[in-house]
């Protein structure tokens, strides 16, 4: 019998630890390839996708309850890079509210704040979780046509770029998974809302999450402004959903 050399005992270290992975790799379904992909059971070869399919997941939900060839509103969208944006936009539809949303994960993370955001650190704004918009929303403004989902007029009421400042244990946790988490902590750099902000959920209403809104504490705080009153117009065209609605039924006439 001949005896181990060196090089026999590397290949059997080795051999027995490439065994050990395929088994291990197995368990979790699949064998994993020296190039990052896995390959399946099936013989094909999956890999993490990010980009487009992800996207399209996370847009489902807002593509089922609209139809494309009946309402203007966008239905893709594709990072722009630079800072993430953030935008407000007044919706008065069945009842007025204002949509607030974050650029993250490529989607637009969006919540519904029916008296808009409060300027006050005492104030807490009641805002509801909603599904997840493309990114090309966060330029739409026009009018959705009746009987279709959120049917009325929108207006971009501010926009502008955000920080995120969420953290957890001394790490920065991504926008997404923040709000997975259910706090996530930004500064706004917009033309009507600007400094340090905050969304905390707080509970449910069914299968709806129900969030609370907060401006912090800082040197943009100001009770006495109330923005949402004193400034209705669009930061993109200088219109007010007045407008837009005028507008509209002087073009059926």
């Amino acid at each position: 019998m001949a005896a181990k050399t060196p090089e026999n005992s590397r290949s059997s270290t080795g051999d027995r630890s490439r065994i050990q992975m395929r088994v291990t790799d197995r368990k979790n379904g699949g064998t994993r390839r020296e190039d990052g992909g896995t390959r399946g059971k099936g013989g094909g070869t999956r890999r993490k996708d990010k980009g487009k399919h992800n996207r399209d997941d996370r847009l489902t939900t807002y593509r089922s309850k609209r139809h494309a060839d009946r309402t203007s509103e966008p239905m893709g969208g594709e990072p722009r890079g630079g800072a993430p944006r953030f935008v407000v936009q007044k919706h008065s539809a069945t009842s007025l509210h204002y949509d607030f949303r974050l650029e993250a994960d490529d989607v637009l993370i969006s919540w519904a704040v029916p008296k808009g955001p409060a300027m006050d650190p005492r104030e807490k704004r009641l805002a509801m979780r909603t599904e997840d918009h493309p990114l090309d929303y966060a330029d739409f403004e026009g009018v959705i046509p009746r009987g279709e989902y959120g049917a009325g007029t929108v207006i971009v009421w501010d926009a502008g770029h955000y920080e995120n400042r969420t953290e957890h244990r001394g790490r920065t946790v991504p926008v997404a998974e923040a709000v997975e988490r259910g706090h996530v902590s930004f500064r706004l750099e917009g033309e009507k809302l600007r400094g340090g902000w905050a969304l905390t959920r707080t509970g449910r209403d069914g299968d709806k999450e129900r969030w609370i809104l907060v401006k912090k504490p800082d040197e943009t705080a100001d009770a006495r402004r109330n923005p949402v009153g004193s400034q209705p117009a669009s930061v993109r065209s200088g219109r007010t959903t007045e407008d837009l609605a005028r507008e509209n039924e002087n073009g059926r006439d």
